[in-house]
C-alpha cells in the first residue's frame, strides 16, 4: 500500500470533490477509515493511469480490454450484440464488512435449500401452515413432476446468487434471490480480468481479494457430487441468441467445461450423453442455464426446443443437474414475503441480512394493508406477471394515475394472490466515473455462493455490481444506460494467490480426452468453409478490379476473362444471375456490399461470425478479436477504395489461417476445420479451372493468381503462361499447397485419422469416397483431365461433404441407430 501511495502522491485525487447527494447510504462516505484509504488509493491510481489526459484515457483502456476479450451482451429484442459497459471505478468493501455479508449469504443459501427440499420432499411447511399452498401453486416455476425426486447427494443447490444493496441505515439488504440462473457470475469474472489487465498491479496494491479460488471451489463442488472419479461436466446453454451467451461461453472456457445445447444431448436408458464425432459420450453433470420449464420437453413444456428430451429419466440414475430442476420456486416475491418467518421455523434464528418488507396479497390482512397504504409501497407481481403490470414490473403506488390506480385495485380484488406490496427502499450509492467525474450513483450488488468439494458453501469475494442512472430497483442483469463495475473486497494484508481452476488433487497426466460434440464439429467445418469461400470471392473481385490480371493481355482477352469471373460470382451467389446492366466496377461494389444473396461478401462474413459465436469457448481471444471485426466501410466505389477493403479482409483471413496453423491443437477440432477449408478450396479450384482454362494466356495468368501459384510457375517455367503446365501446377502437383491434388490428399489424411464407430478396422464410406476422388488425380496425366472430369470431381466433393455431415453431424433422433452399438463412456 505504501508503494502505491508513493507512486500516486502527485496524482490528482478524484475523490477530493466527491459529494454524496444524501439519497441513500453511500459506500465511500460511510465506510471505515481503513476502507476509505483504499478508495482514495484506487482513485489516485486511476488518475495516475489517466495522467494529464483525464479520465477518458483509463475509460478507453477498459473499453479496449473489453473489446479484446470479446465481452458483449444483448438486451431483449436486440438483433446484434452490444459492447459490455464497465466503469473503471470498482465498488470497494472492507474485509470486516464483507464478513457480515458472507455470513448472511451462506445462511440464506442454507435456508433456500431447506425450503426447496421440503417443498419437493415431505411438505411439512405447507402441512403446518407455515407456507401457504398458493405460494407454490401460483408460481410458474413450481415443478410438480419433481415432487418426491431428490438429488442423490442431497444438494438441491450448487450455485445461487442474491441481489443486495445498502439500506439507509448502512445495513445490507436482500433485494432478490437468484437460484434459477446465476446470471452475472461470468461477467463478474470478466470484469475482474478486464480491470486487472487495464490497471496493472493496482488491484493487488489495494489488497483486493482474488476470485480464482471461488471458481475452483465451484468446479470442485460439481465434480464431488458426480458418481465417477473423472466426471464429464457440461454447461447447458440456450444458444448464441441468448442475452448472456457471451458470458456463458467465457465461463465454460475458463472452467474447462464443454458448452452444449439441448440438441447436443441424448438420453439412453437412465444415462445422459453428448453426441460427439466418436459416438455418444456420457455426461455426469449439467450446469443448466435454462429454466426448468424448458429443460425437458417430455416432462415440462412440450414446446421447448432448448432442453433435452427425457432428461428427467436420468436423474434416478445419478445424473447431476445444477441447480436441481424446480429450485427456482423460491424466487417469487410471494416466497420472499415468507422468508423471515420460515428462517425462524426451519433454522431457529433470524435472518442476518434484512430485506424490504413484503406483503403478499394472497393473505387477507396483507391485501388490506396494501390497499390502504398503496401510495407508500411498490406494487409488483407476486409471480413474474400480473394483470396491469409487465413482467416483474415494480411500480410505486404514488406514481400511478387515477385511472391506472383504479384499474389495478380492481385487478387486485379479482386475483389478490397475483400481487405483492413492498416497502420502498432507496438503493445505496457508490462513486461512479460518469462524464469524467466521480459522482454518486445508485447500485445493486449481486453476490454469488457456490458449494465446494466438501459440500460447504463458499462466497465469491466480490461480485457483480450494476450502476444505475436512477434509484429504481434492478430486475434485469443490465439495462439501457446502466454500467457494470467490479467489486473488490479489500483487506489490510495482501491475500495469497490462486492458480488456474483445478481440482484439489493433482490429476493423472494424460493427453487428449477432450470431447468434440457433433454440433461443434459441424460449426468448425462450416466456419472454415465460410472463411475459404469469402477469401476466394475476394480474390475474384481483386482480379476483376485489375490488380492481378495480366496487364499485357489484349483488351478482348481481358474482357473475356472478366466476363468469366463475373459469371463465377453469379453462380456463387455473390451477384444476381440476371438484372439491370451495370458496369464492372458497380458489379464489384455490389458483390462486396451484398448482404441478401448467399454468396455476397457481407453475407459470408456475417455467416462466418454467426458460426464463430457458437465456438467462442474454443477460440482464443486473439483469434475471435480478428474474426469478429465488422465489415470495413466502403467509402466509395472507386477501384482503389474497393481494393483497399479487399486487402484488409484478405489480411484478416490470412491471420486467422496462420493462427489455426500455428496455435490450434492437432486433434479432432483441427481436423474438421481443416476438412472444411480443403473441401471449399478444392471446389473453388475445380470451378475456376473450368472457367478460365480455355480463355487464353490472360485467363491462365488469372488462374495462377487466384490459386496463389504465379511465383512458383514463373520460377519453374521460363515462358509465359501455357495451358498444360498451368493446369498441372494448380490441379495435379502434390507439392503445391494450393493445388487440387494437395487439398484432396489432405482430406484423405484427415478423414483417415477420425474415430470410427465400429471395431472391424475397415475404412468408413467417407474415407472410401475421398480416396476415389484422389485416385484420378494421382494416376492420370494433365492432358486427360478435362472439364467434364473436373465437374465430376466437383460433384463428388459435394457428395463427400454430405457424407461427412451424415456421419459426424448427426441429428439427435438418429444417434442410437447410427451408433450401431452400446453407448460409449
Amino acid at each position: 500500500m505504501a508503494r502505491l501511495q508513493t507512486q500516486t502522491a502527485t496524482a490528482p485525487d478524484w475523490l477530493a470533490n466527491y459529494q454524496p447527494d444524501g439519497a441513500g447510504s453511500d459506500l465511500y462516505a460511510q465506510c471505515t477509515p481503513e476502507t476509505a484509504m483504499h478508495w482514495r488509493a484506487m482513485a489516485r491510481g486511476l488518475a495516475e493511469l489517466s495522467d494529464e489526459d483525464g479520465p477518458g484515457r483509463v475509460e478507453e483502456q477498459i473499453a479496449h480490454q473489453i473489446r479484446d476479450m470479446g465481452l458483449t451482451f444483448r438486451m431483449a429484442g436486440d438483433e446484434s450484440e452490444r459492447e459490455w459497459p464497465l466503469t473503471p471505478m470498482p465498488l470497494l468493501i472492507g474485509g470486516e464488512e464483507w464478513a457480515t455479508i458472507e455470513a448472511g449469504v451462506i445462511q440464506r443459501a442454507h435456508l433456500l435449500e431447506a425450503i426447496i427440499a421440503d417443498v419437493y420432499g415431505p411438505g411439512h411447511l405447507v402441512a403446518s401452515g407455515q407456507l401457504p399452498s398458493a405460494v407454490l401453486a401460483g408460481s410458474p416455476y413450481f415443478a410438480r413432476k419433481m415432487l418426491g425426486m431428490a438429488p442423490p447427494s442431497g444438494h438441491w443447490l450448487h450455485v445461487c446468487a442474491m441481489d443486495l444493496t445498502r439500506g439507509p441505515d448502512g445495513q445490507w439488504c436482500v433485494l432478490a434471490d437468484r437460484v434459477r440462473l446465476a446470471s452475472g457470475i461470468g461477467y463478474a469474472l470478466e470484469n475482474r480480468l478486464a480491470m486487472s489487465r487495464a490497471t496493472g498491479t493496482l488491484l493487488g496494491e489495494i489488497h483486493a481479494r482474488r476470485l480464482a479460488g471461488f471458481f475452483a471451489d465451484l468446479r470442485e463442488g460439481l465434480a464431488a457430487d458426480c458418481a465417477r472419479d473423472r466426471p464429464r461436466i457440461a454447461l447447458l446453454t440456450p444458444g448464441r441468441l441468448n442475452q448472456s451467451y457471451s458470458e456463458q461461453a467465457h465461463l465454460a472456457r475458463y472452467l474447462g467445461l464443454p458448452l452444449v445445447e439441448g440438441r447436443d444431448m441424448v438420453v439412453n436408458g437412465d444415462r445422459l450423453y453428448v453426441r460427439t464425432i466418436a459416438g455418444p459420450k456420457r455426461v455426469d453433470a449439467l450446469w443448466r442455464w435454462i429454466d426448468t420449464n424448458a429443460l425437458d420437453p417430455l416432462s415440462f413444456d412440450v414446446r421447448s426446443t432448448l432442453g433435452v428430451p427425457d432428461l428427467l429419466s436420468t436423474l434416478p440414475g445419478g445424473a447431476l443437474v445444477a441447480n436441481w430442476p424446480g429450485a427456482e420456486v423460491v424466487e417469487s416475491r410471494a416466497m420472499a414475503a415468507q422468508i423471515d418467518r420460515l428462517c425462524v421455523w426451519l433454522r431457529g434464528e433470524r435472518t442476518l441480512l434484512c430485506a424490504p418488507r413484503n406483503w403478499w396479497c394472497g393473505d387477507d390482512d396483507s391485501a388490506a394493508h396494501v390497499a390502504v397504504h398503496l401510495d407508500e409501497l411498490l406494487i409488483a407481481p407476486a409471480f413474474h406477471t400480473a394483470e396491469g403490470l409487465g413482467p416483474n414490473e415494480a411500480v410505486p403506488g404514488a406514481s400511478l394515475s387515477s385511472e391506472r390506480r383504479a384499474s389495478l385495485l380492481e385487478a387486485m380484488a379479482r386475483r389478490p394472490m397475483d400481487y405483492c406490496g413492498q416497502s420502498l427502499l432507496p438503493l445505496g450509492q457508490t462513486p461512479a466515473l460518469v462524464d469524467g467525474a466521480l459522482v454518486p450513483r445508485p447500485f445493486s450488488l449481486r453476490v454469488f455462493a457456490a458449494r465446494d468439494g466438501r459440500g460447504n458453501w463458499t462466497v465469491m469475494p466480490g461480485g457483480f455490481a450494476r450502476i444505475l442512472p436512477r434509484g429504481d430497483e434492478a430486475n434485469a442483469l443490465i439495462g439501457m444506460g446502466d454500467l457494470s463495475a467490479d467489486v473488490c473486497v479489500v483487506d489490510r494484508q495482501a491475500q495469497p494467490s490462486h492458480g488456474t481452476v483445478t481440482l484439489s488433487e493433482a490429476p493423472i497426466v494424460y493427453r487428449g480426452g477432450a470431447i468434440l460434440a457433433s454440433q461443434s464439429a459441424d460449426n468448425l467445418f462450416w466456419f472454415a468453409r465460410y472463411a475459404e469461400r469469402t477469401e476466394f470471392t475476394l480474390r475474384i473481385l481483386r482480379a476483376i478490379l485489375g490488380s492481378s490480371i495480366d496487364a499485357d493481355a489484349a483488351p478482348s482477352h481481358q474482357e473475356g476473362v472478366t466476363r468469366a469471373l463475373i459469371n463465377l460470382l453469379q453462380v456463387g451467389g455473390a451477384l444476381p444471375m440476371a438484372g439491370p446492366q451495370q458496369s464492372v466496377i458497380d458489379l464489384c461494389a455490389s458483390a462486396l456490399a451484398e448482404a441478401r444473396l448467399p454468396g455476397g461478401v457481407t453475407t459470408l462474413i456475417q455467416r462466418l461470425q454467426d458460426t464463430g459465436r457458437t465456438l467462442r469457448q474454443r477460440f482464443a481471444r486473439d483469434f475471435w478479436l480478428i474474426a469478429s471485426r465488422p465489415m470495413p466501410h466502403i467509402d466509395d466505389t472507386h477501384p482503389q477504395s474497393m481494393l483497399e477493403v479487399i486487402k484488409q479482409l484478405l489480411e484478416r483471413l490470412s491471420a486467422l489461417s496462420g493462427m489455426i496453423a500455428e496455435n490450434m491443437m492437432r486433434g479432432a477440432a483441427h481436423a474438421f476445420i481443416d476438412m472444411g477449408r480443403r473441401i471449399e478450396r478444392a471446389l473453388a479450384i475445380c470451378r475456376v479451372a473450368r472457367c478460365l482454362s480455355d480463355t487464353g494466356e490472360a485467363g491462365l495468368n488469372g488462374l495462377l493468381d487466384l490459386c496463389d501459384s504465379q511465383i512458383t510457375y514463373r520460377s519453374r517455367y521460363l515462358t509465359g503462361a501455357a495451358r498444360l503446365p498451368v493446369l498441372d501446377l494448380v490441379l495435379l502437383d502434390p507439392d503445391n499447397p494450393r493445388s487440387l491434388a494437395f487439398q484432396v490428399q489432405l482430406l484423405v489424411d484427415r478423414i483417415a485419422a477420425l474415430p470410427t464407430l465400429d471395431d472391424n478396422h475397415l475404412p468408413e464410406q467417407s474415407l472410401l469416397d475421398a480416396r476415389a476422388i484422389l485416385a484420378p488425380l494421382q494416376t492420370r496425366g494433365i492432358a486427360e483431365l478435362d472439364g467434364a472430369m473436373l465437374h465430376e470431381i466437383e460433384m463428388k466433393l459435394l457428395a463427400l461433404s454430405d457424407r461427412l455431415s451424415d456421419r459426424y453431424f448427426l441429428p439427435g433422433e438418429k444417434v442410437e441407430a447410427r451408433a450401431q452399438g452400446p453407448m460409449l463412456s
